[in-house]
């Protein structure tokens, strides 16, 4: 669905009205387009804190991705990255002044800034911790300052040892693909399994991928998004959607399981439809059924349960079990910021997302034995066929709570999950990453 709020602020008359009247002017973002290949960003400036461990890297990669440095000191900027690994006391914080007080204004619109970091538990002292611990502030408050402009900010925790697991990472986050994510906290620690070489055009040529809730949505977008990275779909929802489940198949040259992934036998069939082994698992089909807990019946409260969370586990403990998640294989699961911050008439839905956290973050070490990863991905307001359902006032409030002053597209949630199923991600686990356009609400 459009927003036409902020089709109408963007054009010549809108911009002055709204200028005058001190209305939000949400930016038009810029996304990846289709077909371009692969990443690509402008000009970039790195810096560091004295000590930092990451530069090395980072320069290797920006020069891998073309990104040109500034001509001069004050030339705009697509790019910010600082690496503050070596901040090991909270007066050394100040590094992040001195780099960001002259540069952040160079920042283009649709700009990226990557703050990088050790996490705050393997900083070596109480001194150390505290001060990596204070980049979240810091990161999160400069992703509001520039968001309004389209612009991001994360902050990236680097383990020690894991230097070179930053490539898939920085691509994502630097480039217009990570568009609607802002003020994230990421954490990248040791490979689970070994390095491939890859194609950074089509990094999942020759994966399997199985989508469930694949028939419209969110669902379709992930489908449309790994098939354009290169993977092999098998498209799974309730035969009740089977036509469009059939459309998008077609087009996609994609195998279907048309099954209602609650019923006993669900997960022994799509394993045995899968005996060939799978590469990628995304779990994302899920339903509201909205009501007060006062007013909230056991069935209505047990049959989303089932859906959104019960089932997750039934196939992951099916798949496991028969090991047919090959190795460096990905599990990832659609959560909801419902799960991050709780919603009023929403106790059941936020129950099971916030139920799918703690799935991701109790699995990711048995999966790291695995050599697999699992991480999740938790949308904000995002224009699908069921916001556009909502009540105008409703649907409005959602789309302006976050720093960007807008809603996010099926294909921002889809261009995260991609990031996730990379098999150069292997050193991403048990993340759960909001796609929200940096949400007011929530941490």
């Amino acid at each position: 669905m459009s927003d036409l709020y902020t089709q109408v602020v963007n054009s010549p008359p809108g911009r002055m009205i709204a200028s005058r009247v001190g209305l939000p002017q949400p930016a038009q973002l810029e996304r990846h387009g289709a077909g371009s290949g692969a990443q690509t960003i402008g000009a970039a400036l790195l810096g560091a804190a004295p000590g930092g461990r990451l530069g090395k890297p980072v320069e290797r990669l920006l020069g891998e991705l073309g990104a040109p440095r500034p001509e001069k000191s004050d030339s705009p900027v697509k790019a910010l990255v600082f690496d503050a690994t070596g901040i090991a006391d909270s007066t050394e914080l100040v590094e992040l002044q001195r780099f960001f007080y002259p540069s952040v204004g160079r920042l283009q619109r649709s700009g990226r800034v990557v703050v990088l970091g050790t996490p705050p538990a393997e900083a070596g002292s109480a001194r150390a911790h505290t001060a990596q611990r204070a980049l979240e502030g810091f990161s999160r408050s400069l992703a509001k300052e520039i968001g309004g402009r389209g612009s991001t900010c994360q902050l990236v925790y680097v383990a020690k040892g894991a230097e070179d697991q930053l490539d898939s990472t920085l691509r994502f986050l630097l480039s217009p693909r990570s568009a609607y994510v802002s003020g994230q906290v990421i954490e990248i620690g040791a490979p689970v399994a070994k390095a491939t070489s890859i194609d950074w055009s089509q990094p999942l040529d020759g994966k399997i991928a199985l989508i469930t809730g694949a028939s419209r949505g969110i669902g379709e977008a992930i489908a449309e998004t790994l098939h354009r990275d290169g993977a092999g779909l098998v498209l799974l929802d309730v035969p009740a959607l089977a036509p469009d489940l059939a459309r998008v198949a077609k087009r996609l040259d994609a195998e279907t399981i048309e099954l209602d992934i609650t019923d006993e036998d669900a997960p022994g069939r799509i394993a045995d439809q899968l005996a060939g082994g799978i590469d990628v698992v995304v779990h994302n089909a899920g339903v509201t059924r909205d009501r007060t807990i006062a007013k909230m019946p056991e069935d209505r409260w047990s049959s989303l349960m089932e859906i959104n969370l019960s089932s997750e586990e039934r196939i992951d403990d099916e798949l496991l079990e028969r090991k047919l998640l090959r190795p460096n294989g990905r599990i990832v699961c659609v959560s909801s910021m419902s799960g991050v911050a709780g919603n009023s008439g929403q106790t059941n839905y936020a129950t099971s997302k916030a139920g799918v956290i703690g799935m991701v973050e109790a699995l990711a070490p048995e999966l790291a034995e695995r050599e697999a990863t699992i991480n999740a991905v938790a949308p904000g307001f995002i224009e699908t066929q069921m916001t556009a359902q909502m009540p105008i006032p409703i649907r409005e409030a959602g789309r302006r709570m976050n720093s960007m002053s807008q809603g996010g597209l099926p294909v921002d949630v889809a261009e995260t999950i991609a990031w996730f199923a990379s098999p150069a991600s292997t050193g991403v686990n048990g993340n759960t990453v909001r796609v929200c356009g940096q949400s007011l609400l929530g941490a």
